[in-house]
């Protein structure tokens, strides 16, 4: 029998109360399994769909370029007439983000309760959701399907959701159109209907190297790089004095900054080279291309002239290193209404963090997120998500079963 059948009948290794989350065999499971982002996720995907496959599911993978190490997960419960498009997406990222540096109080990857809450790596961030939806998928088999419920499992979201482009675009080509889609993201299952968008870029300026007391023969590519620095600066102290503004979002207005930066190699030498990194969240009704475009424009057509005025090999080098679009949901949208009615919650939340929903929503998909866990445990040593939330997060499943159910379509 495999995991997906057994799940409501086990028992995690780790000790827990009779009252404990029926997903804890598959959450503890994924925890288990360290998928930093670096790291490949393909053995968790693999166990996901044999588990899947030995319940009568086929999952399709799709596989990234670094040698097929590295794959997104899509499957279909079918609807009872075995109706396979439409429905509704059910999504979470598998991959995770580092520990290094921080003092965990036990193994990040070996999951453990204590008290009312399970710690690890994953348990918030989001693994937690993946396994209450796999858990459930006996539910969703044993009932009378209106409609079908896709389950969809990507890599690298942490690093620029760079997976989720590759499945979409799958689902695309195979004609797979889905209704909706839930992205399980840590919300303490409350309904976020729009976030800001990511834009993440790397910079390279590049000078010319010369012996410090002979500085007029060199040109120090720090001095250029910290002018757009402060450029990007300037920006974020301009959107954050004028706007536009929405205050349903912690913080109401498009923020920039400059998050790495190395360069030169000794205190005697004009550095040749300076590399950084900044991004910007935008809004989601702010377009991010023209705000790149004002970057970019003060790059080459203010600071690089007056590079190349003090030496010719003068170049500003910047790279798109990772982009997700912002989310907006319609409060028309039927998905938006079934997560509202599911949850009975009517509060309109944004929020700054980013999340694979605009992907969905930019493929014509229209989402919303709801996921167990609160995004403050998120990415923190000690991670956790409290039991009671995994519970409430498996009841709102076992709600949106039985509305995607024949019975349910008929009222």
């Amino acid at each position: 029998m495999s995991q997906v059948a057994e799940s409501a009948q086990s028992s995690p290794s780790t000790s827990a109360s009779d009252s404990s989350p029926i997903s804890l065999p598959w959450v503890t499971r994924l925890v288990s399994m360290d998928t930093v982002s670096r790291n490949p996720n393909l053995g968790l995907i693999e166990t996901v769909r044999d588990e899947l496959r030995a319940a009568g599911i086929e999952a399709t993978l799709t596989h990234d370029g670094r040698g097929g190490k590295w794959a997104n997960l899509f499957a279909t419960i079918p609807a009872h007439d075995g109706e396979t498009n439409g429905g509704v997406v059910l999504s979470g990222h598998t991959d995770v983000v580092p520990v290094d540096g921080q003092q965990w109080d036990s193994d990040p990857f070996k999951p453990e309760i204590r008290g009312d809450k399970l710690y690890g790596r994953g348990t918030c961030d989001m693994k937690g959701f993946i396994g209450a939806a796999l858990a459930l998928v006996p539910e969703m088999q044993r009932a009378k399907l209106a409609k079908p419920i896709h389950l969809a499992l990507s890599f690298d979201e942490e690093v620029g959701c760079a997976g989720a482009p590759l499945l979409i675009a799958d689902l695309m080509k195979r004609g797979v159109k889905p209704d909706g889609c839930i992205v399980g993201e840590p919300t303490s299952m409350r309904p976020i209907v729009a976030h800001k968008g990511i834009n993440a870029y790397q910079c390279c300026v590049r000078g010319q190297a010369a012996h410090s007391s002979l500085t007029p023969k060199g040109l120090n590519a720090i001095e250029y790089a910290a002018r757009l620095i402060c450029y990007i600066r300037d920006m974020a102290d301009q959107f954050r004095e004028q706007g536009p503004f929405d205050e349903l979002y912690d913080v109401p207005f498009t923020t920039a900054q400059t998050s790495t930066i190395s360069g030169g190699n000794a205190i005697n030498t004009v550095p040749a080279e300076c590399r950084f990194q900044f991004e910007f969240r935008n809004l989601p009704t702010l377009d991010p291309e023209p705000i790149f475009a004002r970057i970019d424009q003060y790059a080459r057509e203010t600071l690089l002239p007056k590079m190349l005025r003090e030496h010719p090999s003068a170049a500003i080098e910047i790279t798109k290193i990772a982009a997700a679009p912002g989310l907006d949901s319609s409060e028309q949208a039927a998905i938006t209404q079934l997560v509202r009615a599911l949850t009975a919650d009517q509060d309109k939340r944004k929020v700054a963090y980013g999340t694979e929903a605009g992907l969905f929503s930019l493929a014509g998909i229209p989402s919303i997120v709801c996921g167990p866990g609160d995004i403050q445990q998120a990415h923190k040593a000690n991670e956790f998500v409290a039991l009671e939330q995994l519970v409430g997060c498996e009841r709102f499943l076992q709600k949106f079963i039985r509305s995607m159910s024949v019975s349910a379509s008929a009222h």
